[in-house]
């Protein structure tokens, strides 16, 4: 009888606590497990009837075992389970300014920073961001870090305006990067993060820093970082130039749709300043109280309607409103959605930057330095030199061999970050869905809510019309 086949029964009749084995229990089912291999059912009258040495079982040779090796599958280890409904459920932050009370010129701007799923909010300064950031940086080297926003304008372009609309911007940006970093699928469960949104101490930036010191980098506690290698297709490399080929030009795309969204906002924010100007002209062209000549006050209907004008700035300025609403949703709903899988695209691109310019450069520049060293060595052979000098050179040659080693681990965990990072691009794309559904829905709705002034409007001109001259019938 097959010994796997039995294993079912042989669970059965062993005591089994929490998952756990006792030691008497593994015994047991070992035992059990012998007897099955001789073709017996397992039971534990077989154990109680036994009056000879209980049976051992064939566990077969020792280089057999490398293959029961407890690991999860290769394309689960791999892949990144997750869709964009999910990520986008893991939090929702708020980061809102709190209006300055002291200095001028982007001095003490503070943000409230409003975490929805830990339910707090807790008070940052963009140099709180930056430290976090950084230590972010450091912890996931081989993830999507976002960028962040300038800390300060240009010289030369600090106005009262501009300045408005920097403080605008930043504040938006720190939102994109802040939502990005709590639903990535690997940050968000990090200690790192749970303590920039919850931790309400006075000094943030110090404890971001002992978190980090506390748990080192991601390869340092990546339970299959040395493993990497093992998981990773024998074609890795051509995936990767394939997708990032695709995805350079999915951000270029997205790019595009960006700057015709943002002019599209500017133009709504524009018409509206048209339609209330172009009201004020009419009250200014109806509250003109001049006298007409003689040879014009008796034929003409002017005097009387230039009353009627005046009152049309109201209508005007209820129209420029709804322009401007539209402007402020074009702008917030869907220039703000790109603008976050921009700011995911860009950080990917940096990404990979890193891995070539980083990881990749130093495994070159450590292979270089061996090579070097091997050649001294060799020379040192050929003309001897004094014995502590060559153990030296000895003892420097295992540590740079220590060294490559580890280089080249971090190297196929940085690939193996890169390819769930690339993934992560994909899980995202869907947000075009998104984006263009916002677009709609905010034509729908301007659209809607103009035409309706506009409607209410049209009765009001009647009198200034003899015989709809100049104004359609409504049908």
């Amino acid at each position: 009888m097959s010994d796997y086949l039995c294993l079912p029964q042989i669970a059965e009749h062993v005591d089994c606590t929490d998952g756990y084995l006792s030691k008497l229990s593994l015994y047991k089912a070992l035992a059990l497990i012998a007897f099955a291999q001789k073709g017996k059912q397992p039971s534990p009258k077989l154990l109680e009837n036994c009056i000879q040495e209980l049976p051992k079982p064939q566990l077969g040779e020792p280089r057999d075992l490398s293959a029961l090796r407890m690991q999860p599958a290769q394309e689960d280890a791999l892949t990144v389970f997750q869709t964009l409904d999910k990520l986008l459920a893991r939090d929702t932050v708020q980061v809102e300014l709190i209006p300055e009370k002291k200095g001028l010129f982007l001095k003490h701007v503070e943000y409230q920073v409003t975490s929805q799923r830990y339910k707090i909010s807790v008070y940052r300064r963009y140099s709180d961001f930056d430290v976090f950031h950084e230590v972010l940086l450091q912890r996931f080297a081989y993830r999507v870090v976002p960028a962040l926003p300038p800390k300060r304008m240009l010289k030369g372009v600090l106005t009262s305006v501009s300045e408005r609309e920097f403080i605008e911007g930043r504040r938006r940006a720190l939102s994109r990067f802040i939502n990005l970093v709590a639903r990535h699928p690997f940050f968000s469960e990090d200690e790192l993060v749970k303590t920039f949104l919850t931790f309400s101490g006075s000094d943030v930036q110090t404890k971001l820093r002992d978190t980090y010191k506390k748990t080192g980098d991601e390869f340092m506690t990546n339970r299959i970082a040395t493993l990497a290698k093992e998981y990773l297709p024998a074609d890795i490399q051509s995936q990767f130039s394939t997708s990032r080929e695709l995805i350079r030009n999915i951000h270029n795309s997205f790019n595009k749709l960006r700057d015709r969204a943002e002019k599209m906002a500017e133009r709504s924010k524009e018409n509206a300043t048209d339609l209330l100007m172009f009201g004020r002209e009419l009250s200014t062209l109806g509250s003109d109280s001049s006298s007409l000549p003689t040879f014009a006050s008796s034929q003409s209907t002017w005097g009387a309607l230039r009353k009627s004008l005046k009152s049309l700035s109201v209508e005007f300025a209820v129209l420029s409103d709804k322009a401007a609403q539209q402007g402020r949703r074009e702008e917030d709903d869907v220039v703000e959605k790109l603008n976050v899988f921009l700011d995911l695209l860009q950080s990917y691109r940096d990404l990979c930057e890193r891995h070539e310019k980083g990881v990749l450069h130093e495994h070159q520049r450590a292979l270089h330095k061996y090579g070097m060293m091997k050649r001294q060595m060799m020379s040192a052979t050929v003309q001897p030199k004094e014995q502590a000098s060559v153990e030296q050179l000895e003892s420097r040659i295992v540590q740079q061999e220590n060294a490559i080693q580890t280089m080249e681990l971090r190297n196929y965990f940085s690939l193996f970050c890169l390819h769930q990072e690339t993934q992560l691009i994909f899980i995202y794309l869907p947000i075009t869905s998104h984006i263009l559904g916002a677009f709609v829905n905010s034509q729908v709705q301007g659209h809607r809510e103009m035409g309706e002034v506009w409607s209410e409007l049209q009765p009001k001109l009647g009198c200034l019309f003899g015989g709809n001259n100049g104004l359609k019938p409504t049908l």
